[in-house]
Order: structure tokens, then sequence, then C-alpha cells
């Protein structure tokens, strides 16, 4: 069910993503995040473009709103990270894609990712000592990066929500949408 308030008005949120995310793991708590009041911007390294997939075929394409390498996390008050997995894979061994989301796992902003999103999350030193879930294939990734994994539809632990498919976006995007509204409520009073 959509969330009906606006209760993220004014929030800006970056969208971080590279060719190859699952489609509806961007559209959808984009709707989301939009429809309470946020304001989304995809950011990429990509210029121009980025295309998403569905499962293995390749699908819709979306205009970068942000180049990677004008983005500020400053200007952002939280981050979106969508699975699939060559968007993930690309981001985490990109320098200033890491940088870009240690920036929000240092200031504390909130972050959600689903899927294969906590990959770079991984690179950026974001989930030492976190709960968490994932896709099932980045349980010994996350791990061996000392955070907590659980098999649950969604996991929320200071300021990072996570899911772990597709079939887990409903409770995704409720608990993404109540985290950011209690951060941003947060940072606004």
């Amino acid at each position: 069910m959509p969330i009906t308030s606006s209760s993220l008005d004014g929030m800006k949120v970056a969208i971080l993503v590279s060719d190859g995310f699952e489609q509806v793991e961007m559209t959808e708590p984009r709707k989301a995040l939009d429809h309470a009041g946020a304001q989304t911007q995809i950011v990429s390294p990509l210029d121009g473009s980025v295309r998403g997939w569905k499962q293995l075929e390749p699908a819709d394409t979306f205009e970068v709103d942000v180049p990677l390498k004008n983005a500020n996390a400053d200007d952002f008050d939280a981050l979106l990270l969508p699975g699939g997995v060559a968007s993930p894979d690309a981001l985490r061994i990109n320098q200033k894609a890491v940088a870009f989301v240690r920036a929000f796992v240092e200031s504390g902003k909130p972050v959600a990712a689903i899927c294969h999103g906590p990959w770079t999350l991984i690179n950026a030193d974001g989930v030492e000592g976190r709960r968490m879930t994932s896709w099932p294939s980045l349980r010994a990734d996350l791990q061996n990066a000392g955070a907590k994994w659980v098999d649950r539809e969604v996991v929320v632990d200071h300021g990072l929500v996570t899911s772990r498919k597709p079939g887990d976006l409903p409770a995704f995007n409720r608990e993404m949408t109540t985290l950011f509204e209690l951060a941003y409520e947060a940072a606004i009073h």
C-alpha cells in the first residue's frame, strides 16, 4: 500500500546506480519516496542515462539527474542502493562511488539497500557490527566484513534498512520510508 502522507516533504534522496540495476528495486522504492514527498535523484558514474534490468533481460533507460563526478553527499539527506548484480558490482570498485556511500555512512544519514545493493556498503566500510540481510549469495561477503546476516524480508539497524529481493519490496518500502522520515524529522528539528 503506498504511503499517502507528505512526511518526506523537502527530503533529498540520492539513488546510486550504474547500468544493470534490477529495475523494480529502483522504481518501486523511488515511487514510494516520491509519493511521501521526497525529491529523488539518480546519481551515476555514467553520463546521460542508465539501463535497468528485469532479471536477466535489459529493460528501460532512466536519465541520470546528477553525474557522480558532480555529486556531493552533503546535498542529500538519504541514500538508496538498488540491487541487481551488474550495477552494485560496478559501483563497489568505483572509488568515487565508494567515497560517496562512505560519506553517508560516516555522517549517520540513513541508507536503504536491497538485494546486491549492500556490496557497495562493504567497500565503504558500512556494514561492520550491523544486523542486515541481502540476496543470499552476499551472506559470506557481509559476514566476512563483520555484519550479522539474517534471512528476513527486511532488517532495520542503526540507520540502515536492507531487504533480500523484489518480493520484499512492500516491507522494504514501508521500513525505508519510516526510517527516512524519522531521520529527516530529527535532522530538521
